[in-house]
């Protein structure tokens, strides 16, 4: 059974989230809110974690999970950026975007899309997960909380823990925190690709 913590969505507790950084550390699969909607996620390294994360979202193996990292000093380590997407990443993180990029060596195999080397990053501008990154010292794997045969985000923690709490082995209650998901820019080409519209005013980025 999960455990349940509640974290003020502004000034988060630092005994909570040095506790939820040790159940990551130690395998776990969390729930925690962002900018956008909630999302699950895992160490980074921890090949178990993610197989969960996969059986309880019924996803294959061409999901692409997402590096939620902490700063764009985070994303230069897991993927290449030239000067012109920098400046663009820097005017639009933290926010309601995940970016495709083509990712470095740092990158576990298993997070690759399976036919180019690329990786979903994003930033997100919520208090409790820069906490979270921030004691973490790395990204988090993560996916949008989606359930199979759902097409919109799960927004409510108590809903969550009575769906997921077996499966689960922490749920971070941080209020409400929206109903939509990411936009998600592509910048694997020549120019910038908006792939989904959501959150994230998807303009800027509209050549």
């Amino acid at each position: 059974m999960s455990q349940f913590f509640q974290i003020h969505p502004e000034t988060p507790q630092k005994r909570l989230i040095n506790q939820a950084v040790d159940i990551l550390r130690r395998g776990g699969v969390i729930v925690y809110p962002t900018d956008s909607a909630y999302a699950i996620g895992c160490h980074l390294g921890d090949k178990q974690a993610a197989d969960r994360i996969k059986r309880i979202r019924r996803l294959d193996d061409k999901h692409n999970f997402t590096l939620v990292c902490r700063d764009l000093s985070d994303i230069g380590v897991y993927a290449k950026v030239d000067n012109t997407q920098y400046r663009l990443l820097k005017n639009f993180t933290p926010g309601p975007y995940t970016f495709i990029l083509d990712a470095t060596s740092e990158v576990p195999r298993r997070l690759l899309h399976p036919k180019r080397r690329s990786v979903g990053v994003r930033v997100p501008d919520n208090a409790i997960v820069q906490e979270l990154l921030g004691e973490l010292g790395e990204p988090i794997m993560s996916s949008t909380l989606i359930l199979p045969g759902e097409t919109e985000p799960m927004t409510d923690p108590y809903e969550i823990r009575d769906t997921l709490e077996h499966e689960l082995d922490l749920i971070i209650d941080g209020g409400f925190c929206g109903l939509e998901a990411t936009t998600v820019v592509d910048f694997t080409g020549d120019v910038p690709v908006v792939t989904r519209v959501g959150k994230g005013d998807p303009a800027p980025f509209e050549v």
